[in-house]
């Protein structure tokens, strides 16, 4: 059986006629920029975040970009984020000449430790972001409480979690602004590349408007030094239409996920994942057992990627390639932590730095966990973990 790590193919299938009808509006309307498809989805969107303002963008890495230019981060300044991400963001506080400060992840959720977080603050520090990853909040409330008395910004990284939520509050309107990304791979994903800013600060909002049409509020009057970073409309009729569908599918993960723990628990592969009892808590021993769980700490984790972690770091590769000779798609998120990226060398760190981010680089894989997966693929995937030889390890 054949079982990809993702098929969008499915999902596109069922609404084609919706899409095509969309495409055909828009080529007919001959606006391609920005417009009113792209001010009703920057609306639709902040509703869903339960925000004030949504303010469209090129892609979640501009959307960060666009953020860390917003609130006059430069050189001098220092950002605390996750060195477990991808790479924009990073990247991105980089580009700004300021310098990523690497706070280590907790392995239960694979999430910033927040006691790490405040055990790297400065008087340097004009910003923290917390990534929310796989499609899991962060734990908020100790870096918010820490902003407001010092004054720094908090920047949500919800690339992966649109429609996640902490203690029953969406992500991405929780902090100063969060940010979104349509990358085709996301819960919410485009036919191309895309983002989204969502904010409850109105200044701000106008702000980001302004900076993402190259700092010009009218024509020709350039306010600020801002960038090229504009959504297509053909995009926003498409993500209007998903968008519809996101609550269903984001069930269907959560379905997906609830399946894979109850048949590899059953299957003896690992014990059920513990609620996550403070991030900075070290995980519980698997009892001998080869896997590793995800935890679910937060209210609505919203399953963007299913990752597991082996016990013995040996044995990823392994049984990656042997779920690829089975037909079966796994990934590695991340291989390399940010903080061991040559283009960051110059930041000073080493390796054993950040050792629970580390760690995960070598353990972590990611399996199928698409909202359009059947059961019986979720079964060969358990059977076919089942059937590796850990002993051999």
């Amino acid at each position: 059986m054949n079982v990809p790590l993702l098929d969008l193919s499915r999902q596109h299938q069922a609404l084609k006629d919706e899409l095509m009808a969309a495409f055909a509006k828009t080529l007919d309307s001959g606006r391609f920029i920005l417009g009113s498809e792209v001010e009703a989805l920057e609306q639709e969107t902040a509703r869903y975040c339960q925000a004030r303002h949504g303010i469209a963008c090129a892609s979640g890495s501009d959307a960060l970009l666009l953020s860390l230019m917003a609130f006059g981060i430069g050189p001098g300044d220092e950002v605390i984020t996750s060195p477990y991400s991808f790479f924009a963001t990073a990247s991105c506080i980089a580009r700004m000449g300021a310098k990523a400060v690497f706070a280590d992840i907790s392995l239960r959720c694979f999430n910033l430790d927040p006691q790490d977080v405040l055990r790297k603050i400065t008087p340097r520090t004009k910003a923290i972001i917390p990534v929310h990853l796989f499609g899991q909040s962060a734990d908020m409330a100790p870096c918010l409480a820490v902003a407001r008395e010092k004054g720094i910004k908090i920047i949500e990284d919800a690339a992966q979690a649109i429609g996640a939520e902490y203690r029953g509050q969406r992500v991405g309107g929780i902090g100063d602004v969060g940010c979104l990304s349509f990358f085709p791979t996301k819960n919410l994903g485009g036919l191309g590349d895309g983002g989204m800013l969502v904010t409850n600060d109105s200044a701000l909002a106008e702000k980001l408007k302004i900076l993402r049409l190259h700092g010009a509020k009218t024509e020709y009057n350039h306010q600020w030094l801002g960038i090229n970073s504009r959504l297509d409309a053909i995009q926003a009729s498409f993500l209007r239409i998903k968008l519809r569908h996101l609550d269903e599918w984001t069930e269907a993960r959560q379905r997906n996920a609830s399946l894979y723990i109850a048949k590899i628990t059953a299957a003896g592969l690992a014990d059920a994942p513990s609620g996550c009892q403070g991030c900075a808590n070290p995980v519980p021993s698997s009892s001998g057992k080869p896997i590793i769980l995800p935890a679910a700490c937060q209210s609505r984790h919203v399953y963007n990627q299913f990752v597991i972690r082996t016990v013995n770091p040996s044995a990823r590769n392994a049984l990656r390639q042997f779920l690829q000779d089975g037909n079966i798609g796994s990934r590695v998120y991340y291989p390399v932590s940010l903080h061991q990226q040559p283009c960051f060398a110059s930041w000073g760190y080493r390796a054993g730095d950040l050792p629970n981010s580390e760690a995960a680089n070598q353990t972590s894989l990611a399996l199928p966990i698409f909202p359009e997966l059947t059961e019986s693929q979720i079964t060969h995937v358990v059977d076919s973990l089942a059937a590796f030889n850990w002993n051999s390890l």
